[in-house]
């Protein structure tokens, strides 16, 4: 499988949904490898239209982080509680986590989910599937900023490095 978007193209779109300003557009298809990886999500206090769309029972306050911040866990298979016959029943109401989650960060920067995690091998299959294009000398650089960032950034989880280092790329071209 390879994306259609040239490694700039994507760039430019996932660091526009990690600012907020679009939402993330990955072509899952049947894939449901997110919603069923034992994720918790996180969900901020301004997300009202999507905590109006969450039983109340399936969210708990989210720890280190100040009120009103909660999490959405799984239910005992590792699944999403809102994913309903394969579909999210609350799609267009969904939190901002999943709005801007996309497997092919883990491509773009090199970074290896833990296939050996039973709960994240789906994740790792589907992000192991993707191929970016590099059709410009910008995409090739910015690709290197992004691997570049990678190795020189910290963060508590394999997905915030990724994120991280999209985010602050630019700060590592060469």
């Amino acid at each position: 499988m390879s994306c259609d978007l040239p490694f700039g193209s994507w760039l430019s779109a996932m660091q526009a949904a990690l600012r907020g300003e679009a939402d993330a557009e990955v072509p899952c298809g049947d894939c449901t490898a997110c919603c069923t990886s034992s994720q918790f999500v996180p969900i901020g206090p301004d997300e009202t239209d999507t905590l109006a769309h969450i039983p109340a029972e399936l969210l708990f306050p989210a720890p280190r982080l100040s009120k009103g911040h909660v999490l959405l866990g799984y239910d005992e298979r590792g699944h999403c509680p809102m994913l309903v016959d394969g579909r999210c029943s609350i799609y267009e109401h969904r939190p901002r986590t999943c709005r801007t989650y996309d497997c092919r960060i883990f491509t773009a920067t090199g970074l290896d989910v833990d296939a050996e995690a039973e709960e994240k091998f789906d994740i790792a299959v589907r992000a192991g599937q993707w191929q970016f294009s590099f059709p410009t000398d910008d995409d090739r650089r910015r690709h290197a900023a992004v691997r570049a960032a990678v190795r020189s950034l910290h963060a508590p989880s394999i997905t915030e490095l990724a994120v991280r280092a999209v985010e602050s790329h630019e700060d590592f071209l060469t």
